[in-house]
């Protein structure tokens, strides 16, 4: 089994966080974005992945390299021109389906932390029968704001009836499908729900849903998302195949001055060093190597970084 992590995006959103770092290469809790999807599908036996790349791609390459430390095989294809969602299948569908096979795959936006079962997913999938392929969805109060996913039940299971109309779901990024229906897509830039799924099910083809309903969730296009993700992980919220087991706490290398105060929950992360007189917490993310000479509370400091004298900045690169 194979899945493709999209990460073509701009990041634009993002301002100036977006231009450093590609969005699914942000830090949360320390850990890039990226890693958590990945340790997610290596833990439900998913080791080869194929990831697309445009802003930043060299962030990305050099940081994620072969995979082969968080157990997975991972093969990168540039796009120097954005092709979209479906585009972006299309032209990596020579990676995904080497060999021919039609095998299912596994589409999964990278920008998100989603504590999916996987395992359940493509359960589900192989029991739907003849379909063009299955969306993870959420209900939610506010389905409109994300592109209204319209859900039914009949006696084969929850299927699609519209996208971005009417409806009480929301599309969670990650959809399970074959090569030849992404084929199917124009050549050239494409939404694999535009130019896909939604025509196709207008003609009478079954898109089947996967409804997701308990779990963590978060993507992380603002930097308002990106700050709630980090506190919420703080927080404790349990991830079942996190990347790693410390997304809170002090590192024992971390250097404190004896007269800091440190305000759980905070991450701390190796060698950073937190200087005298200074408050950390609650809620503060202090990178790997990072120096904190002011009180900070509700920040992340990124690797490397100094939290300095005057910098008020919640986000501090």
């Amino acid at each position: 089994m194979r899945a493709m992590l999209l990460c073509a995006g701009l990041s634009t959103r993002l301002g100036r966080l977006g231009a450093e770092r590609p969005k699914p290469m942000l830090p949360v809790c320390g850990i890039p974005i990226l890693a958590y999807g990945i340790s997610n599908l290596v833990a439900h036996g998913i080791r080869d992945i194929v990831i697309n790349t445009h802003h930043r791609g060299d962030v990305i390459q050099r940081e994620l390299a072969d995979g082969r430390r968080f157990g997975a095989r991972i093969q990168y294809i540039q796009e120097d021109v954005i092709l979209g969602t479906g585009g972006g299948l299309k032209h990596a569908l020579g990676l995904l389906d080497p060999d021919g096979t039609d095998e299912p795959f596994i589409s999964h936006n990278g920008k998100l932390i989603f504590d999916l079962d996987l395992t359940a997913l493509m359960d589900a999938y192989r029991r739907a029968g003849d379909i063009l392929g299955m969306m993870v969805v959420k209900r939610v109060p506010n389905a409109r704001e994300w592109g209204a996913v319209q859900v039914v039940h009949d006696a084969r299971g929850p299927y699609i009836t519209n996208i971005l109309g009417d409806g009480e779901h929301m599309f969670c990024g990650v959809h399970v499908t074959r090569p030849s229906v992404m084929a199917r897509l124009p050549d050239g830039e494409s939404d694999s729900i535009r130019q896909g799924y939604l025509p196709w099910l207008r003609a009478g083809e079954r898109l089947a849903a996967y409804e997701h309903e308990h779990g963590y969730f978060a993507e992380h296009s603002t930097p308002e998302r990106y700050l709630e993700s980090n506190w919420a992980l703080l927080e404790g919220t349990r991830l079942r195949n996190p990347p790693s087991m410390q997304l809170a706490g002090i590192d024992p290398t971390a250097r404190i001055s004896p007269s800091a105060t440190i305000i759980e929950p905070v991450k701390i992360g190796t060698r950073a060093t937190i200087g005298p007189g200074v408050t950390v917490g609650p809620y503060a993310v202090v990178g790997d190597g990072a120096r904190v000479e002011r009180s900070i509370t509700r920040t992340v400091v990124w690797a490397g970084a100094t939290a300095g004298p005057g910098d008020a900045d919640p986000i501090v690169t």
